[in-house]
């Protein structure tokens, strides 16, 4: 990325659904670009939330909020990925492939060459399979294209625990790493409260109970309002701020895996340094072998789909 100040910042979000527009708002809130450019190919919805959030704007200290097309997102210094069809109840994640590879190739065929220094954060969904895709058509470099990867599952983890032993969130540590869907897992040997181990404070029953509700959750919110979009929101902006402010924050984002306990040549969520340059390095961790197997299955699950 060029070193610019986070005013000089311009952000396309691209698509204006759910994701993207609630990615649009929580940036704005957040004062972390001078510009972001709102893109959809339905142009009426697009031009409905930029209204919408710019009434905000007296609020923010952002520059602007504007609608654009692909071909802005070309020069944009971070784009968001968040087109595509979105998952129904009784839908996994990996329903979505066919149709959102075909969508994510035609967009970056229309905004065609982009930026060199740009960074390119993917959320659209089976957002490991569509990460691969974008950073063999992208021509950019591998480590400035990255998913979100398990940080949304990672979060929920971080507020279960939390919730449960009355603590504040930033007291959990700990990853859910692979596929975001339902071939993920916690890695319960990385999990600790405050400096103390989960597995010293948990049971194995209490433990899967966590992990099933960590994955399921995202089929609870459908069920219950059709689309989950307020938590990937904040992790996207999470992940733009370890980005422009150069925070080399740890982050278990999606990316292409090189001998990660066992695992390479596919992108999973596995926890990676994040700042200004995007992807800084892999952070290795040591699974446990259970967790290692959980790991590779998890990669035999989405290499079905390369």
């Amino acid at each position: 990325m060029e070193n610019k100040n986070i005013l000089e910042q311009k952000i396309a979000v691209i698509g204006a659904g759910a994701v993207g527009s609630t990615t649009a708002y929580t940036l704005m809130v957040r004062g972390l670009a001078a510009e972001i450019i709102l893109i959809d190919i339905n142009e009426e919805k697009e031009k409905g939330e930029v209204l919408d959030i710019n009434d905000g704007l007296s609020f923010s200290g952002i520059g602007k909020v504007i609608q654009g097309d692909y071909k802005d997102a070309a020069q944009a210094d971070i784009i968001i990925l968040t087109a595509g069809v979105a998952q129904k109840p009784g839908e996994t994640r990996l329903d979505l492939v066919s149709k959102n590879k075909e969508i994510v190739s035609s967009i970056f065929k229309e905004i065609g060459t982009i930026k060199e220094t740009a960074i390119i954060i993917v959320i659209s969904n089976p957002v490991d399979i569509i990460t691969y895709l974008v950073q063999q058509i992208s021509n950019l470099p591998q480590n400035q294209v990255f998913g979100t990867g398990t940080c949304l599952d990672t979060a929920r983890l971080r507020s279960n625990l939390a919730k449960r032993f009355l603590v504040d969130g930033s007291q959990v540590e700990g990853f859910v790493l692979a596929e975001h869907g339902n071939s993920e897992f916690i890695a319960w040997s990385t999990v600790s409260i405050a400096g103390k181990k989960a597995s010293e404070l948990l049971n194995q029953e209490e433990m899967n109970k966590i992990e099933e509700e960590v994955r399921n959750e995202v089929y609870e919110i459908i069920n219950r309002k059709g689309a989950t979009y307020y938590g990937i929101a904040m992790v996207a902006s999470d992940v733009v701020r370890a980005i422009l402010l150069d925070e080399n924050k740890i982050l278990p984002v999606s990316h292409l895996l090189d001998n990660c306990n066992g695992v390479s040549g596919l992108c999973l969520g596995a926890p990676a340094v994040v700042g200004r340059s995007g992807i800084i390095k892999p952070w290795p961790i040591e699974l446990t072998e259970p967790e290692k197997e959980k790991l590779q299955k998890s990669a035999e699950t989405i290499k079905q789909y390369l």
